[in-house]
């Protein structure tokens, strides 16, 4: 702070002159306090900088707003690129690393950089290879990188129409350049159209001298204020509850945080953008949180004594990652209805030795599986969801190995089923080892022969339960279905895969899937610890293939569940269909017992097409669970009710353009083949404040799917053929790939166009009357309205989208 200048401010104030010497001493005091503890003095949001001549620009008013609309969205989570995160204060500190999380080919794992947890300081981060992208502050002789990176996109700014040229790389795997400030040059000499953002339009006079202006002043983020904690008082409940001492209550408090350690939780009655993040603590509630830094939650804490806290999640919310899960009163309720209330005994707390903190079954087998079973139910999305994005935002190493369009049930856990007793489980127990208990290793061999051993024995003691089952009538079987009790909408779940990302949504949707998942127990919760719980982003090439391979014997293990529901006469060949190509070259390698398929299970089929009669009585278990799913997707809160536009007019309109849009979804087979994987489609009218929006969603069919070195991009006409599209009248995904818009007026050449869709020429002349391409000025503008659509949709469910996939068509 320049005293002179606050010296002379006072005085022109004409204060009283009592006053004077008071504001000097308190001003001096002030000086000296800072100085003496080698501290800067924070300097306020709008202080005049005497040095540029420039007014200061509110950080949180006007920067942060601006880093989440136009830099946040590409740069936040683990593919972030240079491991870059702008979504928070500390992470634009920290800087950038060119050294790549996602790395399918590493043969060293890689040292852990989660931000807030393996390292506190910005020195630190240096020494873990992180280089500054905002200079040294007060520098104003040096550029920062940042600004050195804007000012190269004002200079050289993109094409405004057409494609982008193919110097820009956009590849998921591409090669990054994480340039520092004193290699910047030669940065720019080889890619003068690689200023930020990066293969996006340029940011608008006024964005540009907002930040300009922020970065030249220094770059102050004023220091975080104690936030507004509206759920301290649950917290303070929760906390109490999770870290009370008895050894069944430890044993409880251990199973929910490994299954909610990844999760923004919120509270109930609380703001819609107040979440928290349950951590082990060496502290104990009342103090400051401090996180106890392991890579799994399973992991040793390597404390004798730690402290279950929830901890304030302050970083921008984005869609990749972002996982809710709610805390309330009738929650904790629940949890001591199944945990604490039920008679067992807990004699010894579980070893966090890796081979048995890797296996829940061993750990908490004295949990009764039916508590366990039912508590993943309730919420069965959120762990479907963990998988599907996971702590680690892109879930491909799990997405590799599923179809881009299947629907997951669950067994009725009222319904006596063996896969939830705990003899059972105790006896299986061994036979369900996953590989993240061996951690980073280069020896595949183990994983293709102890675990598929293990999982064929596995197999071979269902199959003596099987044979010992009677056979029940088809009306009768669906008692082995989970409804939900016609409440619960994560009783039924589609789930769509977009190639390197997916989305869960409730209910059945879309048109009847060639596969369907029926989930028990054991693989539920297998699930979660191979895929969420144990897996390493950071882990070497051997650990993601492992991960992988276990992920296909699941994988099968769910679709099995479902063919049993179907008659024997019926099963191999509905089976033969789902397994061609590459997928009966892994069938062949992992060859698994098979006799369940001779036995009986359900009879009272009246129909040829087997499938179809049996996702009909499925579809009547669930009842009117499917409607309400439908419309939770449309106002992503499970208590609400679908907003019906009390002005009939509109009400008529929208039904209409319903109908209209659903002829999208005829579109079949190689006509697709230019179609993104995750098209949103904005339909405008004459009221700027009614627009309607769509999602178009490509289903490709894999052969490959299972494939473990080949590039499952390539496929052949067959393949191809099987294409089909999805239409929804909500906004899905996190990646979004491409937009549409078009007025209300024109939606019936839209249409016809779009069907009339036959090659690459076609395609590119539909795009260039309804496209949003990466070059057009008013792609910013398009964007802002999804984001913005998407939060009004989903308040509490939704984030930024991340930009970075979309394509340049």
């Amino acid at each position: 702070m320049n005293m002179k200048n606050s010296a002379k401010s006072i005085i022109n104030y004409k204060l009283p002159s009592l006053f004077i010497p008071a504001l000097l001493m308190l001003a001096l005091f002030y000086f000296l306090y800072y100085k003496i503890n080698n501290e800067t003095p924070p300097i306020p949001d709008h202080q005049p900088n005497t040095n540029t001549g420039l007014t200061r620009v509110s950080y949180n008013q006007d920067i942060k707003p601006l880093l989440e609309k136009r830099c946040v969205v590409c740069h936040s989570c683990y593919d972030a690129p240079c491991q870059l995160k702008l979504s928070s204060s500390e992470g634009i500190t920290r800087g950038a690393n060119k050294e790549k999380v996602y790395n399918p080919k590493r043969l060293k794992a890689m040292e852990p950089t989660r931000l807030f947890i393996d390292a506190k300081t910005n020195d630190e981060w240096r020494n873990k290879g992180f280089h500054s992208v905002l200079g040294n502050p007060g520098d104003n002789d040096n550029k920062s990188l940042l600004q050195m990176l804007l000012e190269l996109k004002q200079h050289n700014p993109q094409p405004d129409k057409g494609k982008l040229p193919a110097d820009f790389t956009l590849d998921i795997e591409r090669d990054q350049e994480c340039p520092t400030q004193n290699k910047f040059n030669e940065y720019a000499n080889e890619h003068p159209l690689w200023g930020m953002p990066y293969a996006m339009p340029n940011l608008n006079e006024n964005e540009n001298m907002i930040l300009n202006k922020w970065l030249q002043a220094g770059a102050v983020i004023p220091r975080t204020d104690i936030l507004n904690n509206e759920a301290s008082p649950q917290i303070t409940k929760w906390e109490a509850f999770l870290n009370q001492t008895s050894s069944k209550q430890r044993l409880t408090s251990r199973y929910i945080y490994e299954h909610l350690f990844h999760a923004h939780i919120h509270f109930n009655e609380t703001p819609l953008d107040e979440f928290y993040r349950l951590v082990r603590s060496h502290t104990p509630p009342g103090k400051t949180i401090d996180e106890i830094a392991t890579l799994r939650p399973y992991d040793n804490p390597g404390s004798a004594v730690f402290y279950y806290r929830l901890l304030r999640y302050t970083p921008t919310i984005v869609a990749k990652n972002h996982i809710v899960y709610e805390l309330s009163d009738q929650r904790l309720q629940r949890y001591r209805q199944l945990f604490i209330e039920p008679e067992y005994q807990v004699n010894k707390l579980p070893s966090y030795a890796a081979n048995i903190a890797s296996n829940p079954f061993k750990v908490f087998s004295d949990i009764p599986p039916d508590s366990r079973y039912r508590f993943l139910l309730d919420e069965a999305r959120f762990f479907i969801e963990g998988f599907i994005k996971g702590p680690v935002c892109r879930g491909q190493v799990a997405l590799n190995v599923i179809e881009d369009q299947f629907w997951i049930l669950f067994f009725n856990p009222d319904q006596k089923i063996f896969t939830t007793e705990k003899a059972f489980l105790d006896d299986m127990s061994e036979y369900l080892q996953m590989p993240s208990e061996r951690g980073n290793h280069l020896n595949l061999l183990p994983i293709w022969s102890d675990y598929w051993r293990q999982q064929k024995k596995y197999i071979a003691s269902k199959q003596r339960y099987f044979n010992k089952m009677q056979t029940h009538d088809l009306d009768h079987a669906m008692n082995y279905i989970w409804n939900g009790n016609a409440t619960n909408p994560n009783a039924a779940l589609t789930v769509f895969r977009h190639f390197d990302s997916a989305s869960v949504e409730y209910g059945f949707i879309g048109n009847e899937p060639e596969t369907t998942w029926i989930m028990d127990y054991p693989l539920l919760e297998r699930i979660h610890y191979l895929l969420v719980a144990g897996f390493d982003i950071y882990g070497n090439v051997g650990h993601q293939l492992s991960t992988r391979i276990y992920m296909d014997f699941l994988r099968m293990e769910g679709e099995d569940h479902f063919l049993v529901f179907l008659p024997v006469s019926k099963r191999k060949a509905i089976r033969n269909t789902w397994y061609q190509g590459m997928r009966s070259e892994l069938d062949s390698i992992f060859k698994a017992p098979m006799e369940w398929l001779t036995i009986e299970s359900v009879t009272g089929y009246q129909t040829k097409n087997v499938q179809t009669e049996l996702y009909q009585h499925i579809k009547q278990r669930m009842g009117n669970l499917l409607p309400s799913a439908y419309q939770i997707n449309q106002c992503g809160n499970k208590s609400c009710k679908q907003k019906v536009n009390t002005n009939l007019n509109n009400y008529k309109l929208k039904i209409q353009i319903d109908n209209t849009m659903k002829k999208i979804s005829r579109i079949k087979g190689k006509r697709l083949h230019e179609f993104p994987e995750v098209s949103l489609v904005r339909i405008i009218t004459d009221d700027p404040e009614q627009s309607f929006s769509y999602s178009l969603l490509r289903n490709k069919a894999y052969k490959n799917v299972i494939s473990l070195l080949s590039d499952e991009r390539i496929r052949d006409m067959q393949d191809i053929e099987q294409d089909s599209l999805t239409v929804v009248d909500w906004l899905v995904g996190s990646y979004p790939n491409f937009f549409f818009t078009v007025h209300i007026n024109d939606i019936d050449h839209f249409i016809k166009q779009c069907t009339s869709i036959k090659d690459q020429e076609s395609f590119e002349r539909f795009v260039e009357r309804y496209g949003m391409r990466r070059t057009n000025p008013e792609f910013w503008e398009t964007a802002d309205w999804f984001q913005q659509q998407y939060r009004k949709q989903r308040p509490l469910y939704s984030g930024l989208y991340d930009l970075s996939r979309y394509s340049n068509l």
